[in-house]
């Protein structure tokens, strides 16, 4: 294999598929740099003397503007380029694109949770709601009860760990390791800081959030508690679902603690009540679902060099079989789309879609800049250190996962998905708060690429972590899921990768745990709609 790679024939630098030492490397037939320097893996280099004021174009994009002469064969770095996007506007569009082949999906179900909307689960979860932080608490007492009465609680390797330093002999399990309901997959808690003392938008969507989480075709149905004095009332969450879901049939409780007696009696109730309502969840049980059926989060963070050559253009392959198969796959990060907005734009279906993509780009990216950011500080120390030190490069790289296939529809922060096809999300680039958000507009599986390791999960949709590198596969196996490395080695190619991706997700769809839900990990983080990068 060679260990330089040029993505784009318009592309000024190269990619380091490995570390390099001084001398000559192929970078394509007949053609070879001069490399004069130690470079690192993942890293850029300069394919040609690049005086001061070049722009670098890499991914077929512009890049960055080099801030120093940069020699070539000599490595890009954050002191001699600075990050530069392309400008973009709205143009006549008539997209066209090329379908993958997916004749061997083509008949492929997976076996589902089937809603009275006509929405499919992957999974099946009773879930508690707190309209306000004050509530935390009593779920506490509430999730300890039920999961360890239920059996989703078992007695972990750490607990068992600790007894043997005190000297203490081992016990078994008390906790029944075969689960009480055996169609529900688990109860949910979802905590957060949210609901009263910020300002009244921040309390509708934190209403609208959890309307999507109450109403996502991986819920049975929720247990809302409210304290009662609070900005986020009862009733306004009952207007908010009807207005966002009004063909849901979710069962509801909702229970107000200053209507109750004593706390003990509100958690009993909430106890009782949930019981009863499970035996009837309990009912329903998988039964087989067409692919048109998956809604699938394309989500990357703790990416690196190789994030935009091996998992994000395997995840994409994986997204426009999806959509050529009559599903829905979702791409978030505003921030990580600065500098390939024109694609995008060039892709709507139409011009309205076009249009509410850059008012919301646009609006995000202000938002940024009258904080006194933008979106070029998006990076993170560990982002730089592998390799991407622009925000475009980035970004040229993270809009990967979105394929090639048209822009079916854009949504802003809590709007459901409601169209087949490749949606465009409004979140920030933050992990937790983008997958968050993705659940919210009804993902029922995501994909999630890193090329640095990050354990994010989510409390009701299935992640399945992709590793962009053999290095990260085998060092953190505890949580990932598919090892993308090979087609940086050359062993797959993409259209390989992402089959296999596919594959993956009609596991998980059937019910295989990823290694996120094997750790417990159920990340929820509410996006308040401040400057998040």
């Amino acid at each position: 294999m060679n260990k330089l790679l040029q993505i784009h024939p318009n592309d000024n630098c190269l990619v380091a598929l490995t570390d390099l030492q001084p001398g000559k490397y192929a970078y394509g037939e007949g053609l070879d740099l001069e490399v004069k320097e130690t470079i690192p893996a993942k890293h850029r280099i300069a394919l040609t003397d690049l005086p001061k004021g070049t722009i670098l174009t890499h991914y077929g994009v512009s890049v960055g503007r080099t801030m120093s002469d940069v020699p070539s064969g000599t490595r890009l770095t954050t002191e001699n380029l600075k990050h530069v996007a392309d400008p973009s506007e709205i143009r006549q569009i008539d997209y066209q694109w090329q379908q993958p082949k997916v004749t061997p999906f083509r008949d492929r179900t997976f076996m589902g949770y089937h809603r009275a909307d006509g929405k499919v689960g992957t999974a099946n979860y009773w879930l508690f709601v707190p309209l306000v932080f004050c509530e935390n608490r009593n779920l506490r007492v509430i999730e300890e009860t039920l999961n360890t009465t239920l059996g989703y609680k078992k007695e972990n390797d750490y607990i068992r760990f600790a007894k043997e330093l005190l000297g203490e002999a081992q016990e078994e399990n008390r906790t029944t390791s075969s689960r009480v309901f055996e169609n529900i997959d688990g109860i949910r808690f979802l905590y957060h800081d949210g609901g009263c003392g910020g300002t009244r938008q921040d309390s509708e969507t934190l209403l609208r959030l959890l309307a999507g989480y109450v109403h996502h075709p991986n819920v049975a149905g929720a247990t809302v508690l409210s304290l009662g004095c609070q900005h986020a009332q009862i009733d306004w969450f009952k207007q908010v679902q009807k207005e966002l879901y009004p063909n849901s049939e979710k069962p509801v409780i909702y229970l107000e603690q200053q209507q109750v007696k004593s706390e003990e009696q509100l958690i009993k109730k909430a106890i009782s009540s949930t019981l009863e309502q499970l035996k009837e969840a309990n009912k329903v049980s998988r039964k087989p679902a067409p692919l048109s059926k998956l809604v699938v989060g394309l989500e990357c963070g703790g990416s690196d060099g190789f994030s935009g050559i091996s998992a994000n253009p395997a995840v994409g392959h994986a997204s426009d079989m999806i959509t050529t198969l009559g599903g829905s796959t979702i791409l978030s990060e505003f921030p990580e789309l600065n500098g390939v907005e024109q694609n995008l734009i060039d892709r709507c279906v139409d011009l309205k879609v076009a249009e509410k993509f850059v008012a919301l780009q646009n609006a995000y990216a202000n938002r940024a800049v009258a904080a006194g950011s933008g979106f070029d500080m998006n990076p993170s120390p560990g982002n730089i250190k592998d390799g991407l030190i622009t925000d475009a490069i980035k970004s040229a790289g993270a809009a990967k996962k979105g394929g090639y296939a048209p822009v079916a529809d854009v949504l802003d922060y809590t709007e459901p998905v409601t169209r087949a096809g490749l949606n465009l999300l409004c979140t920030p680039g933050n992990d937790v708060e983008s997958t968050t958000g993705m659940a919210g507009s009804g993902a029922n599986i995501m994909l999630f690429t890193t090329g640095l390791g990050t354990p994010t999960g989510n409390p009701v949709t299935p992640v399945i972590k992709i590793a962009t590198n053999t290095k990260l596969a085998e060092s953190m196996p505890d949580i990932i899921d598919v090892n993308a490395g090979g087609v940086i080695s050359g062993e797959k190619t993409i259209e390989q990768l992402g089959e296999e991706i596919l594959e993956e997700v009609i596991q998980v769809a059937c019910g295989k745990q990823t290694k996120a839900m094997q750790l417990d990990q159920n990340d929820f983080i509410l996006w308040k709609r401040g400057v998040s990068l």
